[in-house]
This record gives structure tokens, C-alpha cells and sequence, in this order.
């Protein structure tokens, strides 16, 4: 689990970031589950946009998500999921005690 400080950190980092996904009417299937799972060991910290014809509730969306690719959730803000993994080869973060 993420301590407090941690996700300040976290957030500061992920303020700049693009959403790299978005969820969509389709909601969230295996294909993204696998995807994000990627990207989170390229890059360890990223955004997720729920689009307006989502069909799920937004934290529905970020809790299957976060159990798909077992990453954190650092926030959600408005209709963006912020996410973070520690990656095993890319280790680009060096989180606060």
C-alpha cells in the first residue's frame, strides 16, 4: 500500500502525463487489462480517461483495473484514473519513504 507522502509524490509526477487509455462504452475487457498491464511495467505511473459514454461508475472502472493488472490507485480526478506499478526491468521512480 502507498503511504500518504507517496502519493503526493505520485500525483506531483502524473500531473504533466497524457492519458495513454481511454474507457470506453465498451467498458473494460482483458485486451486493456493486458495493455495497461504493459504500459505500467514501460512506465510505472499513467492516466486512464473514462469517456463520457462509459457505461460503468468511474470507481467500478478503476477497481477493475486496479485487480486486473494489480497496480495502485493513486487517484481519480474527475474522469481520469491515475495508476502505479513498480516496473521489475524499467524502475524509473524512486518513491519517498
Amino acid at each position: 500500500m502507498l503511504k500518504g507522502k507517496q502519493k503526493r509524490f505520485l500525483r506531483s509526477e502524473a500531473h504533466h502525463l497524457s492519458p495513454i487509455f481511454q474507457v470506453g462504452k465498451g467498458g473494460v475487457n482483458e485486451n486493456m487489462v493486458n495493455q495497461i498491464s504493459e504500459a505500467l511495467e514501460a512506465r510505472e505511473l499513467l492516466k486512464i480517461s473514462i469517456l463520457q459514454n462509459c457505461e460503468e461508475d468511474k470507481d467500478t472502472v478503476a477497481q477493475e483495473i486496479v485487480k486486473g493488472t494489480k497496480a495502485e490507485l493513486v487517484q481519480i480526478i474527475g474522469n481520469t484514473i491515475v495508476l502505479y506499478k513498480e516496473s521489475k526491468e524499467n524502475k524509473k521512480l524512486n518513491l519517498p519513504q
